[in-house]
């Protein structure tokens, strides 16, 4: 783990979890980009979809953040501010993100199904940089292990100091590898597979839930469960899954009328 990736002076520390948060962004919109004729809009719509997507997903994924891990903060309120230290919940950030998407193709008349399709890759490969922030800065780690991937973490960092001298789950690593094969899998279906408007998105739902769920009970910085056996983000797998698979039957039925 190497949190820092340069400092400028003796004031300014930039942070690798920054600098992957960026570059996961960065490549999310090249993918809109590519995607965007899928969709029927121009370049100017997607920056303004990012922009937007991007300022209401960071303070979502934050909001969803500090207030799962209050703890945390309530002896340091300005802590709230540096995201760059890491410290963003991915389905805050989806779900605000969405909601403003949503809003937005409603205002311009956009087909919102396309648009959903097209925001399945994208949302993969940015999360996938997103994850690899997560295992350099630190957080979001594994429960200890002895598998041949395990990672020791140093002394003083968060992993080290829940588990002294244990191996963790790179499970950071994990759901990165997953998001990179998925957001493959999606762009092939995207262009080959010819499937009906909405479908694209319903797949991303779907898979991604149900990988999340999985990935979450390899979790070890969790100390707050839901009746005692769900992380928070377990308890809204279910949710996104289901809405994935209505999403799919909907996209079916619309196809056939």
């Amino acid at each position: 783990m190497h949190s820092i990736a340069f400092k400028l002076g003796s004031n300014i520390t930039i942070y690798w979890y920054g600098i992957m948060v960026a570059l996961g962004f960065v490549c999310a919109v090249s993918a809109l980009m590519l995607n965007r004729k899928h969709a029927g809009i121009d370049s100017e719509q997607i920056s303004d979809i990012a922009l937007y997507g991007m300022i209401s997903g960071i303070l979502g994924a934050r909001i969803f953040y500090v207030v799962q891990f209050w703890e945390q903060y309530r002896g340091n309120l300005l802590e709230i501010v540096r995201i760059d230290h890491g410290g963003l919940v991915f389905y805050g950030g989806f779900i605000c993100a969405v909601a403003v998407v949503l809003i937005y193709c409603h205002m311009k008349k956009l087909v919102v199904l396309n648009v959903l399709d097209i925001f399945g890759p994208a949302l993969a490969v940015g999360h996938a940089f997103g994850r690899i922030g997560c295992f350099l800065n630190g957080c979001c780690f594994g429960k200890p292990s002895d598998i041949f991937c395990a990672v020791r973490f140093p002394e003083g960092s968060a992993p080290s100091a829940a588990f002294p001298g244990r191996g963790v789950h790179p499970v950071q690593l994990y759901e990165s590898v997953f998001n990179i094969v998925l957001a493959a899998v999606l762009m092939l279906l995207l262009r080959k597979a010819k499937l009906k408007p909405g479908m694209i998105a319903s797949i991303y739902l779907i898979a991604y839930g149900i990988a999340r769920f999985l990935f979450e009970s390899l979790r070890g910085d969790h100390k707050d469960f839901i009746f005692n056996l769900f992380t928070p983000s377990q308890s809204i797998c279910p949710i996104v899954i289901f809405a994935g698979i209505a999403l799919l039957f909907y996209s079916k039925g619309k196809s056939e009328t």
